[in-house]
């Protein structure tokens, strides 16, 4: 890679020019996904959070595993909710014209580069591509997005960075990001990851969304703004065989062996004996929901790891507006157990998290009520 290499924040709009593209309504945007074979699920209106669960699905426990929601024609529990009956999506769209649409990667075996592009003081440069030493000599100054690290990281194996890639499908965020999307073709179960977080990761400040994971549809408004096609592809093109290597050089494939569940570590088990240990079931209640989550460590998906860290914040946050624990302690502890057997999805989990502990905050939750 040439030492003379230079950014500028221009980049990440040069990468990319925006075509000219009429935006059609969330039911036309979710046929059109379901017709290429994506299962889509309603999003929040104005927003790119999974649609509300229905009441009974917010209680304590509940998951959806155990749901009847799908079976009875609602969208509960996110992604996993993701259809391609296009009855039920004119069900859906059609009566809440105002839902987004959302696209379960994993069961549409997509695989998104999702580039961000908040210009900040990066990290220092080991960090920013994680395996891969990046020479002093190549001089760094204006580097501030993800486009910039992964168009480092695909001129040093003489690839075309994904967000220059004309051949398959592009949008444009709201904030000025890029969701790059391509199919994987080997049956390969590609995680997700959060590139500005501590755990898995394929460049900083681009983040994968993949098997446990959705991604907006192209064409979807939020209040930030509308998720705008770019280019000519509409498709979703072949896993170019390159970055398939560097998803697997950097982690995101499931282990070869299930490692053995994972106890609640020490600082959320802290919470647990500042509300009275095993002695009171408040802090009965929290250690059960501390372990339910732990439990998820065991398996790298599949194990209903977002239920069950948003049934806990719900569970947590009426403990707390019933006065049996303190929300920094509380919310400390929900973290310091997502952050265990989820890595690099801190982003994701607190979002969970805080949601699920206001949900909560309006039932305030007394155990002893509990016969």
């Amino acid at each position: 890679m040439p030492a003379e290499l230079r950014f500028s924040r221009s980049d990440s709009q040069q990468s990319a020019p925006a075509a000219s593209v009429a935006v059609p309504g969330a039911l036309a945007t979710a046929r059109w996904c379901a017709s290429r074979g994506w299962p889509v699920h309603p999003l929040a209106p104005g927003r790119k959070t999974p649609a509300a669960n229905c009441e009974a699905c917010r209680q304590p426990g509940h998951t959806h595993r155990n749901c009847d929601c799908s079976a009875e024609g609602r969208w509960c529990h996110g992604f996993h909710a993701a259809t391609l009956d296009q009855a039920r999506i004119e069900q859906w769209w059609a009566r809440s014209p105002a839902l987004g649409v959302g696209v379960a990667c994993g069961p549409a075996g997509l695989v998104v580069i999702d580039i961000d592009a908040h210009p900040q003081t990066p990290p220092p440069r080991e960090q920013l591509l994680p395996g891969i030493p990046i020479p002093s000599q190549v001089d760094l100054t204006g580097l501030a997005t993800g486009y910039h690290t992964l168009g480092i990281l695909a001129a040093l194996r003489g690839a075309t960075s994904p967000a220059d890639d004309e051949k398959t499908l592009r949008v444009r965020t709201p904030s000025g990001g890029l969701h790059v999307w391509y199919q994987a073709t080997d049956g390969r179960r590609w995680q997700c990851s959060t590139g500005s977080g501590g755990g898995r990761a394929l460049a900083w400040q681009v983040d994968v969304r993949a098997h446990g994971g959705y991604i907006i549809a192209p064409g979807t408004s939020t209040t930030a703004g509308t998720y705008t096609p770019i280019g000519k592809a509409s498709g979703a093109a072949p896993l170019p065989a390159w970055l398939a290597q560097e998803l697997e050089r950097t982690g995101h494939l499931p282990a070869p062996a299930v490692p053995a569940p994972r106890s609640v570590p020490a600082r959320a088990r802290l919470a647990v004996v500042a509300a009275g240990g095993g002695r009171n079931r408040a802090a009965r209640t929290l250690g059960t929901v501390l372990a339910e989550v732990a439990a998820c460590g065991a398996v790298t998906e599949g194990a209903g790891f977002s239920d069950k860290l948003n049934r806990a914040a719900f569970t947590v946050g009426g403990l707390v507006a019933a006065g049996h624990l303190t929300e920094q302690a509380a919310e400390q502890a929900l973290r310091d157990v997502a952050v265990m057997v989820r890595p690099g999805q801190e982003r994701r989990a607190e979002q969970i998290i805080r949601s699920g502990m206001k949900a909560g905050a309006r039932r305030p939750f007394d155990p002893r009520s509990r016969s």
